[in-house]
């Protein structure tokens, strides 16, 4: 059996007269860069994060970087993050000048550790961004109480949990602001890059729009230098159709998770855990293992593709490295990055798909 590690064919081939119809109308109201389908595509997923306002963007990595210029961080401030996540998290807060500090993970939640943020916190602190990995929220209340303690900000990074809750909230619904990302790949996706940034702060949201537009309120007028971070027109189209499926699509998700989990119980390898009050969406599904390599390659001689997310930690890339940055020690990110393999999951994998990736885990162990 050949197996897909993501299928968006297949997804698209689901809601293709929708998606068809929106983007024709795009194109039949040369409506390409913002416009009334990003509009009202920001006001579906405002009520949709319980937040009062969205502001659509290009990308996940302008989303988080909009919304630290929009809080005023730059040169000489310290954001707080989870060493465990994508180089976007990080990159955001250099581009304002910031210095990122790196926080070791739960090896539990495979979240920032949120006993050691304390520690971590230094005069220069200006904002914590708890990182929800794999689609799995941290502890928010937790980590606002330390933010209240020490009157910080928090933005959410939320780039992979659309639609995850904690205590019943949703992802971006905790912090000041949160960002998201949606990359095709992302339980909502668009058809290129996108990205958005949710508050219900209405000042923050109004310097936000102004900057992903070069500045600009009205046009022409700029009251600030700004930059061209705006969501296409397709693009909100898309997502517009797309969010109406999205709590369906998670429920999928949660579906081939639970085959995994029944399935692989009792094998030498870590499962993602199930804790009480939190819902995941598994945007992935991240097993850790000694054999990963061995893993790896026995599978996809039988036609399972799995990915590792991520291979090299931050604190160990080349850039972060030359832009001088120094990191404490992260042993648990270190292990992770040696152990963790991704495998596949998406709404529209069948059951029988899912049983034959975890037989030939079984296979491979012999078991």
């Amino acid at each position: 059996m050949k197996i897909n590690f993501l299928d968006l064919k297949t997804q698209y081939e689901s809601i293709k007269p929708e998606i068809d119809a929106a983007i024709l109308q795009v194109i039949n109201t040369s409506s390409f860069v913002l416009g009334p389908s990003v509009a009202k595509f920001e006001q579906d997923f405002s009520q949709y994060c319980q937040c009062e306002e969205t502001i659509a963007v290009n990308s996940g990595t302008s989303a988080l970087f909009l919304a630290l210029k929009a809080m005023g961080i730059g040169a000489g401030d310290e954001v707080v993050t989870a060493a465990n996540t994508f180089i976007a998290t990080a990159a955001a807060i250099i581009y304002t000048g910031a210095t990122p500090i790196l926080v070791d993970v739960d090896p539990l939640t495979r979240n920032i550790d949120i006993d050691k943020i304390e520690s971590a916190i230094t005069s220069m602190t200006k904002v914590i961004i708890p990182v929800h990995l794999y689609g799995y929220m941290a502890d928010m209340e937790r980590i606002n109480a330390i933010a209240v303690k020490h009157n910080l900000i928090v933005l959410e990074d939320a780039c992979q949990a659309h639609g995850a809750k904690f205590n019943g909230k949703p992802a971006g619904s905790y912090g000041l602001a949160g960002a998201f990302s949606f990359y095709p790949g992302k339980n909502l996706g668009a058809y290129g890059e996108g990205g958005a940034v949710v508050t219900s702060d209405k000042g923050l949201a109004k310097e936000m729009r102004k900057l992903r537009d070069h500045g600009s309120e009205k046009k022409y007028f700029h009251d600030v230098i700004g930059y061209n971070a705006r969501m296409e027109g397709i693009q909100g189209a898309v997502l517009g159709v797309k969010l109406k499926y999205l709590d369906k699509w998670n429920i999928e998700r949660n579906r081939v998770a639970y085959r995994y989990r029944t399935r692989l119980t009792g094998l030498p390898i870590n499962l993602p855990q199930e804790l009480e009050n939190y819902y995941q969406v598994y945007h992935l599904f991240v097993i850790e293992i000694e054999k990963r390599e061995e893993l790896q390659k026995f599978l996809s001689d039988n036609g399972v593709p799995t990915l590792i997310h991520y291979p090299i930690p931050i604190h160990q890339q080349k850039g972060y490295l030359s832009a001088g940055f120094i990191s404490a020690n992260l042993p648990i990110t270190d292990r992770l990055a040696k152990t963790i393999l991704s495998l596949p999951i998406y709404p529209e994998m069948t059951d029988n798909q899912a049983d034959y990736v975890s037989e030939k885990i079984r296979e491979f162990f012999g078991k």
